[in-house]
């Protein structure tokens, strides 16, 4: 097929300044992590000094603390991509009931995603912090009186307790928009033929809302993997860098110790087992899709 003059010219004006754009802002700067993630450069100094694959090699055998960073990090994404879809189908089936409060219901449960995540931590520290110790003074609650921020595995439940009071009501819109475009009457025609409300659930609504299941389990596998800004505000990789995440660790190598280098290599090695692991998820679900 070929296109005229006219329609290259098109073509040109449309799509260029987008291409130009995503060229500049995203192919180039990848370009150039690769280059750099063989070097040993230290982020400022203009000498650069070629490395090969001698930061690969140094992550994958010595590098123990990256390794503890990324069980830590896939552990955290495992439990709060669960948590997350779980809660917010759960509040999508119940706010697509008839009830009067629904739509307020859910701008409440939307909030705490208009929140950012820096100013989110610092919230969620001094409730943790104080908020809690003050209950538990109160109530003698043994919940409350937990140093919620003080061992690895507080500190692990509370970071996953934010992130899904943070991120469940995002899910919660795709899935609701999901449910409201199942055909009514299929729902009718199961209820004739007497299907129980678990059985619609199980063979007519989950089925057919696998499209929203795609995008909602994308999201949360990419916002647990690449979580940073809660994690550096309201534990900051502690107590003990019990619970610092991969994006955390990277951000320390390259701006803190100051191998940009080395902190560049393993932000690659982070991006290609991400993009493993969504791609293996998306193809996954793709495949459990229906049409209504």
């Amino acid at each position: 097929m070929r296109f005229n003059r006219s329609e290259m010219q098109q073509q040109l004006v449309f799509v260029g300044p987008a291409l130009l754009f995503f060229t500049l802002i995203v192919l180039v700067p990848f370009l150039l992590s690769i280059y750099y993630g063989m070097t040993n450069w230290n982020g400022v100094s203009s000498t650069v000094t070629w490395a090969g694959f001698d930061n690969y090699k140094q992550i994958i055998m010595h590098d123990t603390d990256f390794r503890n960073s990324f069980w830590f990090t896939a552990r955290y994404s495992a439990v709060t991509v669960i948590l997350i879809n779980l809660i917010g189908l759960s509040l999508a089936l119940l706010l697509t009931k008839a009830l009067k409060s629904r739509y307020l219901l859910r701008s409440v449960f939307f909030m705490p995603n208009v929140i950012g995540g820096i100013l989110l931590g610092y919230i969620w520290h001094f409730i943790f912090v104080k908020g809690f110790a003050s209950v538990g003074e109160w109530t003698n609650i043994g919940l409350f009186q937990l140093p919620w921020l003080g061992t690895s595995s507080t500190a692990f439940w509370g970071l996953i307790i934010v992130t899904v009071w943070q991120y469940s009501g995002y899910l919660m819109i795709i899935y609701i928009a999901a449910l409201l475009n199942i055909p009514k009457d299929l729902k009718e025609a199961a209820q004739i033929d007497g299907a129980s409300r678990l059985h619609m659930l199980l063979r007519i609504t989950l089925p057919l809302i696998m499209p929203a299941f795609t995008v909602c389990f994308f999201l949360a596998i990419s916002w647990s993997f690449k979580v940073f800004d809660l994690n550096l505000s309201l534990t900051g990789g502690g107590p003990f860098n019990s619970t610092k995440s991969v994006a955390l660790n990277i951000y320390n190598e390259a701006f803190r110790n100051n191998r940009y280098g080395l902190g560049t290599a393993k932000a690659l090695i982070f991006f290609v087992v991400v993009a493993l692991i969504t791609i293996l998820q998306v193809k996954y679900t793709k495949k459990k899709e229906v049409e209504a």
